[in-house]
């Protein structure tokens, strides 16, 4: 699922956002959005509020509850905003948008279920604490929605930025995870599912 994740978001960044916005807008804003993005990204990582720790060598872990949940539901508003902003443009590019985010939200729910219960929340309360959390979608798609509408010319700059987040959580949380696994079958059951990935953004490219 993580290989496969990895290469929704990537071809939804590279196939889809990316030149969706290029056409909206000049390369010379576009880009440099895309890399204020990276950074931005980057900064929130550090933060803890964008991504949030998995490692058992985190010094948070054990005690993240309250922060993986703020943080996830921030995160989960925000992929809402940027699903709003894809169908805004094409309904394809927001069904691949979608699929991207929904690909790249099972994995870290479930991480996001065992630090829960790493922190003594028990199962049943860290499952709706979960649902909870990924219900911050839904306003953040109806305020992307009505707020995007009023402002037309922002989609391109939104499709940078949630590029930039693709790209940035494809490579520097799932990729490097995957490179864990250095077992030959294993690593080419991985590109098969990487590959796999980017083929489904590019079909449904192709199908718009």
């Amino acid at each position: 699922m993580i290989s496969y994740a990895a290469g929704v978001m990537l071809g939804a960044a590279f196939l889809g956002m990316i030149p969706t916005a290029l056409s909206r807008a000049d390369a010379s804003q576009i880009l440099p959005a895309l890399l204020i993005g990276l950074v931005l990204f980057f900064i929130l990582e550090k933060m803890v509020l964008w991504r949030h720790c998995h490692d058992e060598s985190c010094a948070v872990h054990g005690q993240a509850g309250p922060l993986v949940l703020v943080g996830d539901a921030f995160h989960n508003f925000v992929d809402g905003v940027v699903i709003a902003a894809a169908f805004l443009v094409s309904i394809p590019l927001g069904v691949a948008t979608a699929v991207a985010v929904i690909a790249h939200e099972v994995p870290q729910e479930v991480g996001d279920f065992a630090i829960l219960l790493d922190g003594g929340y028990s199962r049943a309360k860290a499952f709706w604490l979960n649902i909870l959390s990924a219900s911050a979608t839904l306003p953040g798609a109806l305020a992307g929605y009505f707020w995007l509408g009023q402002m037309e010319e922002a989609i391109a700059y939104i499709l940078a930025l949630s590029a930039a987040s693709f790209i940035y959580i494809a490579l520097a949380d799932l990729v490097p995870s995957l490179h864990r696994r250095t077992n030959p079958m294993q690593s080419l059951l991985q590109l098969a599912l990487l590959i796999a990935g980017i083929s489904t953004i590019g079909w449904m490219r192709h199908a718009q």
